[in-house]
């Protein structure tokens, strides 16, 4: 007989006849809509900024600085930058902006991040939009399933992610030259591009992969004390890898923001010595 207490059904991933009858969608009194609405904020501004840098092919190098998004530069209609990574694996059959080439490698390995995973996730598809709240969906399928069972290839671009902070270290490197190429000089773009793969590669060597790769597999620490001490090294590192996430995001888009002040005549690098 009915009693006229039950609670509605809604047919979602989370209420079913399985689970707790609990009315509400969530008990929730906090403003726990505002993380994930920043989190997609955040992620979108990105996005739009980056979509518009890597396809306008233009105002990237201004010597001695060079853009992250088109570093190394791989096809032919690249503007020269002397020793710098101009490497013409593509040849003029290339048409498009050179960092299309390279992006693909960086953005996989954040898109695959663990982090980033979560944060897009809750950001954009609500699943869930945060803890204790109901995701609307109504089905969950986890990652085992095309096109997030791509999602495993994390580890991969993670090897990928490695040569990539190196030449971006090479470009730091060169940096130190002034506009005619003479070496001992720093401007304030050399700053930029330090702090920028300082952050790269902390967030780089503190991901989950980089962790597991170190030590994860190990079963006894005592016999590997050299590893143990790279993985705790590690492990630290990856306490603040949210941060270290955003952090190098932001510090990436602004320095490529920097170089097209620069390149476009916007902006005159101040000369530190």
């Amino acid at each position: 007989m009915a009693t006229g207490t039950e609670p509605p059904q809604v047919n979602t991933g989370v209420h079913g006849a399985a689970r707790a009858a609990i009315g509400p969608r969530h008990l929730r009194t906090d403003r726990w809509w505002l993380a994930p609405a920043l989190t997609a904020g955040g992620l979108l501004a990105f996005v739009v900024y980056s979509t518009w840098r890597a396809f306008a092919n233009a105002d990237y190098y201004a010597a001695p600085y060079v853009s992250p998004f088109y570093s190394p530069c791989l096809a032919e209609n690249c503007e020269p930058m002397r020793g710098g990574p101009n490497w013409e694996i593509f040849g003029s059959w290339w048409g498009l902006s050179p960092a299309l080439l390279v992006l693909i490698f960086p953005l996989g390995f954040r898109l695959t991040c663990y982090y980033y995973r979560k944060a897009y996730y809750r950001g954009f598809w609500a699943s869930p939009p945060a803890c204790a709240v109901a995701e609307p969906h109504k089905k969950y399928s986890g990652e085992t399933r095309f096109p997030l069972i791509l999602q495993n290839t994390h580890r991969y671009f993670f090897y990928t992610a490695i040569p990539v902070a190196g030449i971006l270290t090479y470009d730091t490197v060169l940096a130190f030259r002034d506009e005619h190429y003479e070496w001992g000089h720093m401007g304030l773009g050399t700053l930029v591009l330090l702090v920028n793969i300082v952050l790269i590669w902390a967030y780089t060597v503190s991901c989950h992969s980089c962790r597991h790769i170190i030590g994860g597999r190990l079963k006894h620490f005592s016999k590997h004390p050299v590893r143990y001490r790279l993985w705790s090294w590690v492990g630290k590192l990856n306490e603040r890898h949210t941060v270290l996430a955003w952090a190098s995001l932001i510090s990436v888009a602004l320095a490529d923001f920097y170089v097209y002040l620069v390149a476009s005549g916007a902006f005159d690098d101040p000369r530190l010595f």
